[in-house]
C-alpha cells in the first residue's frame, strides 16, 4: 500500500481502514491497559532490565498480534524478521520479507478455511462497492500492519525516554501534570523522528523548489528534516513539550498518512503513563548505554537499559 497511487491504493486503504476506525481504536483501550499492567508486574521485582526487551516491543506486538489472531508462540519470531526488514543488510531484508510473506500466506489460507474473529479474517470478507481484497493484498496488508503495527510503538517508546531523560525538565513535568503526556508524545514524534524517509519515484516531468524532476527520478522526501524546518516550528531544535501548533510528519501526510496513527498514540500514551506512574525515578543505566539498531531509514533502540531507583 505504501507504494501505491490511487485509485488502487484509494480502494485498498479504505478496505483496511475499516479495522482502524475512532472507535474501534478507543475500544482496544482497556486490553492496551491489561497488558500494560502484565508487562510491568513482570518488571517489578527486579532493579532494572532492558525496558525494550522487557516492555517496548512485547506490548505493541502483542496488540497487533492479538488484532490479526496470531497465535502467541509465533510473536517472538515477528522480532527478528522486522529487524532484518528494517536493517541495512539488503539481502538478508528481502530473506526477512519472504519468511515473514511466507507465514502470513499459509496462515491466511488457514483463515480462508476455517474463519475466526480476528482482523485477518475481516480483511478477507471486507466489501467496498462489491470489491474485496485478494489474497496477496492480505498478505501484503498483513505485513504492513505488523511491522508498522508494532515498530513504530517500540520505537516510538524508546525515543520518549531518550527525549525525557535528555530533558530532566520535562520529565519532572509529566510526573506532575500527566495530562501533558499526550503534548509531549506529539513533541517526540516531531524532535526525534520515527522514520526519517521514504522514497518515491517521479511519474511525469515536473519541477520542486526550482529543480527539474524528470519521470522516474528517485526523490527521499526527510520527514526528520521538515521535523526542525524553522519556518514551520519557532526554535525547532528546542524540544517543548507544550508546543503548539505541532504539524510534525511523523504518521507521514496526505493519502499516506499512517493508518495506526491514532492506534500507536494511544499505546504510547498507556504504556509511558503507566511506566511513569509505577517507576517514577527510572534512569537510563549509566553502566550500560543504549544502542541504536542499524538501519538506513528509522531511528530507533536495539536496546536501551534502565534502572528503576535512577
Amino acid at each position: 500500500m505504501l507504494g501505491l497511487d490511487p485509485p488502487r491504493h484509494r480502494h485498498l486503504r479504505a478496505l483496511v481502514a475499516q479495522a482502524f476506525t475512532q472507535k474501534r481504536v478507543a475500544a482496544l483501550e482497556p486490553r492496551i491497559k491489561a497488558l500494560t499492567a502484565s508487562l510491568i508486574d513482570r518488571m517489578k521485582d527486579h532493579a532494572g532490565v532492558d525496558i525494550v526487551d522487557a516492555f517496548a516491543f512485547p506490548l505493541p506486538v502483542m496488540v497487533i498480534a492479538e488484532l490479526l489472531g496470531i497465535p502467541t508462540a509465533d510473536r517472538e519470531q515477528f522480532r527478528s524478521w522486522t529487524s532484518d526488514m528494517v536493517g541495512t543488510d539488503y539481502p538478508l531484508k528481502l530473506q526477512g520479507f519472504g519468511k515473514m510473506g511466507a507465514y502470513f500466506d499459509a496462515f491466511i489460507s488457514e483463515q480462508m478455511r476455517d474463519p475466526q474473529e480476528n482482523l485477518i479474517s475481516e480483511l478477507l470478507t471486507a466489501e467496498i462497492d462489491g470489491e474485496r481484497l485478494s489474497k496477496a493484498d492480505v498478505v501484503g496488508t498483513c505485513l504492513l500492519l505488523l511491522v508498522a503495527g508494532h515498530e513504530t510503538t517500540t520505537t516510538l517508546i524508546g525515543n520518549a525516554l531518550w527525549c525525557f531523560e535528555e530533558h530532566p525538565e520535562a520529565q519532572a513535568e509529566i510526573l506532575m501534570r500527566p495530562e501533558v503526556l499526550p503534548t509531549a508524545i506529539e513533541e517526540v514524534l516531531r524532535f526525534r523522528s520515527v522514520l526519517h524517509w521514504l522514497p518515491r519515484v517521479v511519474k511525469r516531468k515536473t519541477q520542486l523548489l526550482g529543480n527539474d524532476l524528470e519521470e522516474g527520478d528517485l526523490v527521499l522526501p526527510v520527514f526528520a528534516a521538515a521535523n526542525r524546518d524553522g519556518a514551520q516550528f519557532p526554535d525547532p531544535d528546542r524540544f517543548d513539550i507544550r508546543r503548539s501548533p505541532n504539524r510534525h510528519l511523523g504518521f507521514g501526510y496526505g493519502i499516506h498518512l499512517c493508518l495506526g496513527a491514532s492506534l500507536a498514540r494511544l499505546e504510547a500514551k498507556v504504556a509511558l503513563g503507566e511506566l511513569f506512574r509505577h517507576f517514577p525515578r527510572m534512569r537510563r543505566d549509566a553502566m550500560k548505554p543504549p544502542t541504536l539498531r542499524p538501519s538506513p531509514f528509522v531511528f530507533s533502540f536495539n536496546h536501551y537499559p534502565v534502572q528503576f531507583q535512577g
